[in-house]
């Protein structure tokens, strides 16, 4: 016997570790036509957050219902080793056992990144099998396992052949406090205050001068010249003449460029070729010298001069002052602007000349865009995001591919004086240094969808191309842009045949979840509280693909309520099967309300099966939650009380059978404990079949729709005009209604129900049912007390309708309140129209 109130906790503690036992989730059977999803890596660092708890249920609730479909479907397992945040993780923890980490030798550090790798797997595994994911761990892979490892080193190394790998003196990203190169999907950018400083830079041998600004006075010991455009007429007879740089005293040249916008400012810029990706291309225009002014933790040099060991922030603080005091300093213009910050360690990105490893982007991504056109592209879902997925690779630049990190894939080169090699080992000879870099993560996580399946040896093709991934749509670039390009290039296919995208998880006020707004939510924490399967059903169908989810806990709570309802229906069931035999079960000789109810359920196996191949889980979770909501529990479990025999308690079984097998993807682990329950189940929920739509299980269900209509309008006007159980019924000689007469009297509880009756010292109130009309006379006569009530009543909604319309013709309130608010108001001006017209009907 179930319990009478459903228990999460109780229900989900042991299930897990029994499906994994029994290799519930575990692919290969060759029978069967194949299916793979290769799951999202999530990286080690520990505690999963609700945008991961979404993108894997959603991957969970597509491998559970093709293997209920008969599919053999795989859904491999794995992590990534997060390169930056690792190592930042990992130094954190040494730091605070009184350990420098740098000052350890590398492969020492290495053995305790590995520690830290292994203790946060498990815990990432751990919280997998909370949320119910039916992962085949068979087939668990990890970027920095060893075949994985050799695939990367195999990529590099090709590419390098290729000429698609290169090294190169180029502009980058660099983040000052986790020290190394950032690529350009790696950096975020926020409006922070700031300022245009305009600075005077003297022409030679006179007292003219340019006027220059900058938001950056601290690079000025990177100038080697100042551009102006050379249409520009102000500044023509200028070219080719010296300014002398402010503070430094350096005569650099006036050069002319289109990189000078003569609209902007002044237009006149200086140019810093080793701090501005921009400057870097004009330099290389004019042959300037690169002068690097920084640190690598962003700490001035000593071609700072007397800045030097200075923040950037404090130079350009000692700057100003100092050019204020020589005159130098013209004005200052206070601004809001996007400035680059790193997406790790929110630190301010620095721009800095540095020799790194790149691969070249333009045929890589001109294949991916030509793929697109043909019939074996990557379909997108919604669509609208192949276009964002086109117009970023139309758009690309070289991917700067080296971490100056110790946690990753060591980039496989060695160096020799000038000379450098690449290959699996190092060359034979003394004084070859390897490469101390490490390979962006997102080269290996590039690989994944196929490294994972034994590539490059032996690919196991019956599940390549994997069938889909499913993503959030920023990383749109960051991974799936690369895995396309990467397969393609090393298999000349698509990596997957379809990407199911989603959107961001925000708070419920629209809000980004962040450390700093406090309003991150741990999904561990709601399934302490509410369960898995109401995590999973409340984030998997309350919005549409591509779309941003707003988390309500009000919501999360309201679907463990829809779990009571299926609980306690299900606790219904079981009840009347004490004295039931499977033997006795059969679904002939059935009743109006038996076929309605089967009808129904077949309307909803067609809808939903059919969204579910649309990936329109939303559309699905409002089918089911209706179905089982309204016309299972709130009518056929009450209609089945009326006539409880064997055949009643069969579709009862059958019913509910159904149900729990259309959840199951969605809420695994109470369908799970509901099913075992039912007399007809012979084997795990988890490799039953998927409810399959039957038209011979179409009955006529109108019949019925208009009864329980009718039913409804009778239950209304009862209750809005205080009728007791003290009324008659008159049917007024309607077949149909006469065919199911006890089925309607039991369902009012009400046995004055008559073919026919008149009584003219009743009142009457007509009630439209098909193309007929029934009556209903109860005694309308109101006592002095009850016109006193209604009267007020009455007064008290003319005043608030009268409100209500002010406020709305009110032009300048609709327009600026919100409108949500507005609506409400609309909303509630028809309600109380409506219950005015009821209560002046009753005093007439």
């Amino acid at each position: 016997m179930l319990d009478k109130k459903y228990n999460h906790l109780e229900v989900e503690k042991n299930k897990y570790s029994e499906w994994l036992k029994e290799g519930y989730f575990n692919a290969g059977d060759l029978n069967k036509e194949p299916f793979c999803i290769v799951i999202p890596p999530p990286n080690v660092t520990g505690k999963l957050h609700l945008g991961h708890a979404w993108d894997t249920t959603l991957q969970d609730i597509i491998i559970r219902y093709k293997r209920m479909d008969g599919y053999d479907a795989l859904w491999l397992p794995g992590m990534d080793h997060a390169g930056i945040a690792t190592q930042a993780k990992v130094d954190s923890k040494l730091k605070s056992m009184g350990i420098k980490p740098r000052e350890m030798d590398r492969e020492e550090w290495l053995k305790q990144a590995w520690k830290w790798k292994e203790e946060y797997a498990q815990s990432i595994k751990n919280q997998w099998a909370k949320l119910g994911l039916s992962l085949d761990y068979n087939q668990e892979r990890f970027t920095m396992d060893e075949g994985l490892s050799e695939a990367v080193k195999y990529v590099f190394i090709t590419l390098y052949e290729k000429g698609y790998i290169y090294r190169g003196e180029r502009i980058i990203n660099w983040d000052p406090e986790a020290m190394t190169a950032l690529s350009n999907e790696e950096v975020i950018y926020q409006d922070i205050p700031g300022a245009f400083y305009h600075l005077k830079y003297k022409l030679e041998g006179s007292d003219d001068y340019l006027d220059v600004a900058t938001t950056r006075p601290e690079t000025l010991f990177g100038d080697t010249a100042v551009a102006v455009n050379p249409k520009d007429e102000r500044y023509k007879h200028l070219v080719g003449k010296y300014v002398i740089l402010p503070i430094v005293n350096k005569r650099i040249p006036i050069i002319a460029d289109e990189h000078a916008d003569m609209e902007k400012g002044t237009g006149v810029v200086k140019i810093t070729p080793a701090h501005d990706p921009n400057d870097f291309e004009v330099g290389n225009r004019h042959q300037l010298e690169r002068v690097v002014i920084m640190h690598p933790d962003a700490t001035m040099n000593e071609n700072a001069y007397q800045y030097e060991g200075m923040t950037r922030e404090t130079c350009r603080e000692a700057l100003l002052k100092d050019l204020e005091k020589e005159g130098l300093l013209l004005k200052t213009e206070k601004i809001v602007h996007s400035v680059g910050h790193s997406e790790r360690t929110n630190i301010m990105v620095e721009p800095y000349l540095s020799k790194q490893w790149f691969v070249k982007m333009d045929t890589l991504a001109k294949q991916v865009v030509d793929n697109q056109k043909t019939e074996d592209k990557v379909n997108f879902v919604p669509k609208r995001f192949e276009k964002v997925f086109v117009r970023w690779m139309e758009n690309c630049h070289d991917w700067c591919i080296s971490r100056q990190l110790w946690w990753g894939h060591r980039i496989p080169a060695w160096y020799k004086g000038d000379e450098v090699y690449v290959g699996y080992k190092a060359p034979k000879g003394d004084g070859w240094i390897q490469d101390s870099d490490v390979l962006d993560t997102w080269f290996s996580s590039a690989l994944w969808p196929f490294s994972t399946l034994n590539w490059p040896h032996n690919l196991n093709t019956r599940y390549f191309p994997n069938d889909v991934l499913v993503t959030g749509y920023d990383i749109i670039f960051f991974w799936v842009a690369r895995m396309v390009f990467q397969s393609l290039e090393f298999n000349q296919v698509r990596p997957f045949k379809e990407v199911l995208i989603h959107g961001l998880i925000r708070d419920k006020n629209g809000r980004k979840m962040s450390k700093s707004l406090g309003n991150g939510v741990d999904p561990m924490d709601v399934i302490e509280k509410y369960g898995a399967d109401s995590l999973r059903f409340f984030i998997t169908t309350s919005t549409a693909p591509g779309t941003d989810l707003r988390y309500d806990e009000e919501k999360v709570a309201a679907t463990w309520n829809f779990i009571n309802k299926l609980w306690n229906a299900s606790r219904f069931v079981q009840m009347n099967l004490e004295d039931f035999n499977l033997k006795d079960y059969n679904l002939d000789n059935l009743t109006i309300s038996d076929e309605w109810i089967i009808t129904k359920l077949n309307k909803t196996i067609k809808v939903v099966r059919k969204y579910m191949d649309k990936y329109e889980f939303n559309t699905v979770g409002s089918e089911i939650y209706r179905f089982v909501w309204n016309d299972f529990c709130d009518w056929y479990i009450e209609l089945s009380k009326i006539n409880m025999n064997n055949n009643t308690k069969s579709v009862l079984i059958y019913v509910l059978s159904n149900i729990v097998r259309l959840l199951h993807p969605f809420m695994p682990y109470v369908t799970d404990e509901i099913y075992r329950m039912l007399p007809t189940s012979d084997k795990s929920i988890t490799i039953s079949q998927y409810p399959i739509y039957n038209k011979k299980e179409i009955f006529n269900d109108q019949d019925l729709d208009s009864i329980i209509e009718l039913i409804k309008k009778i239950r209304k006007i009862k209750l809005e005009n205080n009728i007791g159980k003290d009324y008659f019924l008159s049917l007024n000689g309607d077949s149909l209604l006469l065919n199911n007469l006890d089925l309607i009297k039991k369902v009012l509880k009400q046995d004055q129900i008559m073919e026919s009756y008149q009584n003219h010292d009743l009142t009457k109130i007509d009630i439209r049912f098909n193309d007929s009309t029934i009556s209903l006379y109860y005694d309308g006569k109101l006592t002095e007390e009850d016109l006193n009530n209604l009267q007020k009543e009455k007064e008290r909604l003319i005043n608030s309708i009268n409100r209500r319309q002010q406020l709305l013709s009110n032009e300048n309130y609709v327009s600026k309140a919100p409108t949500k608010i507005v609506e409400e108001e609309k909303k509630a001006l028809i309600k109380e129209e409506k219950e005015l017209k009821i209560i002046e009907e009753k005093l007439q």
